[in-house]
């Protein structure tokens, strides 16, 4: 998986970001100059290396606008069980290849999850001036190219669209999600009271994205079961099978809203059962 876990639009932000992947000076952080960095303190020295600049922050009419980033912030990830240190280095030959001698970048690997995982900040304006601008193609390219890297390592890797693999759990800014963990996020806080109060009066509504969530599911069921009854055909029978039972087993498609929804349920549900220990007997 590769994805933008935000960015930093501050010196301040970047410098934060720089001493939270190096673990405050106790993890390793890699430069793109091939420096291995493990002092805390260090974030300020990359600062200083990578020239890092803040833009105009006036519009026209004199208008305050948002700053641009300074630094995108990327996770490369694989399930658990991946060595991670051929994850660092399919990361490493990935970076090399899509960034080097344009964006400087800092890299770290994280193995304290399930998860091992690779934290990349790169800086947004190159070094020839020109700025990295992150769409939803460039993400399908860079999984491609990653997956590419680690197939090179003998580590089996494929590019499957979240779609196509029948997720369904809203993807959030990793900043909101670990705010949410720790009970501080006002995003999920504000989403959270909205959709119980809407549960209290029985009036769930349904957001437009719905709609698209459903076309989506079923163009890709009709993908899937096509595949299915080509293997069918071609005598492959339990690589069909399993096709079938693989898309059996998708959750239904959800909103942000409508998973917000069923956690709250089940929350609710949890404490009625805690309440009343008896209906579990």
């Amino acid at each position: 998986m590769v994805k933008v876990s935000g960015g930093a639009r501050t010196l301040r932000g970047v410098a934060s970001h720089l001493d939270y992947i190096g673990r405050e000076g106790r993890g390793d952080i890699e430069t793109d100059d091939g420096q291995i960095l493990h002092e805390k303190g260090i974030e300020n020295a990359l600062l200083s290396d990578w020239d890092l600049d803040l833009p105009a922050g006036r519009g026209a009419r004199g208008r305050t606008r948002k700053p641009s980033k300074l630094v995108h912030n990327l996770v490369f990830s694989m399930p658990e069980g991946t060595p991670p240190d051929k994850l660092l280095k399919a990361v490493r030959t990935f970076a090399s290849n899509e960034f080097g001698l344009r964006h400087r970048y800092a890299m770290t690997l994280h193995t304290d999850q399930r998860h091992p995982h690779v934290h990349v900040v790169v800086k947004a304006i190159s070094e020839d001036g020109e700025r990295l601008n992150i769409r939803r193609a460039t993400l399908r390219q860079w999984r491609q190219d990653f997956a590419q890297c680690l197939r090179g390592l003998g580590i089996e890797a494929n590019a499957t669209e979240r779609a196509v693999r029948g997720a369904v759990t809203p993807r959030k800014l990793d900043g909101i999600h670990r705010a949410a963990r720790r009970g501080a996020s006002t995003h999920m806080q504000r989403r959270a009271e909205n959709v119980a109060h809407e549960l209290a009066q029985r009036d769930l509504r349904v957001e437009p994205g719905k709609n698209t969530l459903t076309r989506t599911r079923d163009a890709v069921l009709r993908g899937w079961t096509t595949l299915a009854d080509a293997l069918d055909i071609s005598g492959r029978l339990s690589e069909a099978a399993a096709i079938r039972k693989f898309t059996a087993r998708m959750p239904a498609p959800a909103t942000e809203k409508e998973w917000i929804a069923d956690r709250l349920r089940e929350a609710r549900q949890r404490t009625r059962t805690a309440e009343s220990p008896e209906l579990t007997r």
